[in-house]
């Protein structure tokens, strides 16, 4: 099959989680990062919802080991169903997101549309040397989580007016930090591999670090940290579309011992929004993470194999 690009100056291209563009003859050792995304709303209020969309896009551009610079708004609109003032109020808590990582609105485009969608497209740079990439996962790596999964599942039950705007205050607030400080560690380390956990679920976004390689994955479900109240409204038969969507697909690339339910299975799928990052690194490079006030969680390790995930 022929590449979609074919040039030197591409340095990532389609398959990560951004691509990365060397700019030769402007910044020595620098490049672009460029990414886009969008979404429908995960909470009621607009201003949140923009604020949460915004950093959801920027997360890519860490996941490369990158710093975002300029944002290009995406706003699908239904204008027969909203007022505009729900728009600027989006507009709004986007700008907040993006003034507190020094990124710069730039402009944007907005449609009419049936569905209320809103997103960024942004671009970053990063040092040649600094790139972090989703492929590059070695024997013997731990795998480091940032963020407690679950978002999917309570942003679900809250749609479908199974919990209360208040009973997401905690899923709110990790959809509000920011991968930064996690992407500068991993960056410092020299990580392995890198990816964030955003819509193909933990174990989704962890088979694409791991497919096509000749190591497994083996993730201990108990060391995964999760949202308050998952695992009830998982039990209650809650879970978004996009879980078992997710599940279908790396069903057949995952081995889950007998005690990891349906239930269990679904939370490694749910779609996360504003995820953590996935980091693969050396055992005696975890001291970084343990002297830093990032959060994390060691969920699992780096085995020889053949590109599979391994649940126990």
């Amino acid at each position: 099959m022929k590449p979609l690009y074919d040039a030197g100056e591409v340095i990532v291209g389609p398959g990560d989680d951004a691509g990365v563009y060397r700019m030769d003859g402007m910044v020595s050792g620098m490049a672009i990062v460029e990414t886009v995304d969008f979404m429908t709303p995960v909470v009621n209020e607009p201003l949140l919802f923009g604020a949460i969309s915004a950093i959801n896009s920027l997360s890519d551009v860490y996941a490369m080991g990158g710093r975002p610079v300029a944002a290009m708004a995406v706003a699908a609109f239904p204008a027969c169903d909203y007022d505009i003032g729900v728009l600027k109020m989006i507009l709004k808590g986007a700008l907040q997101s993006l003034k507190r990582t020094g990124t710069f609105l730039i402009g944007g485009h907005s449609i009419n549309a049936v569905e209320l969608q809103f997103g960024l497209a942004v671009t970053g740079v990063v040092e040649e040397g600094s790139i972090l990439r989703v492929s590059g996962v070695q024997q013997g790596d731990l795998l480091v989580l940032t963020k407690p999964i679950g978002i999917g599942i309570l942003t679900t039950a809250l749609k479908n007016r199974a919990i209360a705007d208040d009973d997401i205050n905690e899923a709110v607030k990790w959809m509000l930090v920011i991968n930064d400080a996690a992407s500068k560690l991993a960056v410092q380390v020299r990580a392995s591999a890198c990816t964030d956990i955003t819509g193909f679920g933990l174990l989704g976004h962890a088979y694409n670090m791991v497919k096509d390689s000749e190591v497994d994955f083996v993730i201990h479900y108990d060391s995964i940290p999760l949202l308050q109240k998952t695992t009830e409204l998982a039990g209650r038969g809650i879970s978004p579309g996009g879980a078992y969507k997710n599940l279908g697909f790396v069903s057949n690339k995952t081995d889950f011992s007998p005690h990891i339910d349906k239930e269990r299975q679904l939370i490694l799928s749910d779609p996360q929004t504003s995820g953590g990052l996935l980091i693969a690194l050396a055992p005696e490079k975890i001291r970084i993470f343990e002297q830093s006030d990032v959060f994390y969680s060691v969920i699992g390790k780096v085995i020889k194999g053949s590109g599979l995930i391994i649940v126990e």
